[in-house]
């Protein structure tokens, strides 16, 4: 039964829906607990390391976060398998091109796929630099999270390569939650507008919460 789910268009794009929102949730508790690195180093710090210690005493130092983890890399991996599989399914359905020009589609829809390509390759990249400290700037400083960021905005790459890809997650976001609002059945004609506008808000404050971040740092908010 899973198997036939799997394997149907319909079964593929819930898996993208759900994983998606999944990823969506995480995202705006990220987002918050990014914001705090303008309340100073000793929030900043003392709030990366509440998160090694959620449930304790009843789970043990780093579970929770590791539990975290684990699902988001499950979400990470559902996500980009259903999309790559969907795309290869389109591209044989459709294998000649379009004898008539098809009508412009929006500017995150076209760019959905790359989108999604440049996604995966900065959560490598922020893992290597802001958790294993292994392409990390500066020498990274094992339970120093405020001055590890500090440093990694301090370097021209540092903010291109976060403000690029924050720039695909706010059009990802924008065209991949109406898209699973669509898919999981819940837009309407008498929804669909208060759907895209959560959308858009989504996008735009997300984008901005995360690239406040690097900015704090170029311009000495955050030092």
């Amino acid at each position: 039964m899973a198997r036939t789910v799997w394997d149907s268009t319909v079964g593929k794009k819930t898996v993208m829906a759900v994983s998606g929102l999944i990823m969506l949730l995480y995202l705006i508790v990220h987002m918050y607990g990014n914001l705090k690195i303008f309340f100073g180093a000793g929030d900043f710090n003392h709030y990366a390391h509440w998160l090694r210690t959620i449930g304790e005493p009843f789970m043990h130092y780093e579970w929770t976060l590791w539990v975290i983890r684990v699902v988001l890399v499950v979400a990470v991996v559902a996500h980009a398998v259903s999309a790559y599989q969907l795309s290869r399914r389109d591209i044989k359905a459709r294998p000649a091109k379009y004898v008539h020009s098809r009508p412009r589609a929006s500017y995150a829809t076209r760019t959905m796929r790359w989108g999604g390509v440049i996604l995966g390759l900065f959560i490598v990249w922020h893992i290597l630099d802001l958790t294993t400290g292994t392409v990390h700037s500066g020498g990274f400083q094992e339970g120093h999270p405020y001055q590890n960021v500090v440093d990694t905005f301090s370097t021209w790459y540092g903010n291109v390569i976060y403000i690029v890809a924050m720039l695909a997650l706010g059009l990802h976001i924008r065209h991949g939650f109406f898209s699973a609002a669509q898919t999981l059945g819940v837009g309407s004609r008498r929804r669909d507008f208060a759907l895209k506008t959560v959308a858009n808000v989504l996008a735009l404050l997300l984008t901005a919460g995360f690239i406040a971040v690097p900015v704090g740092v170029m311009t000495g908010v955050v030092s």
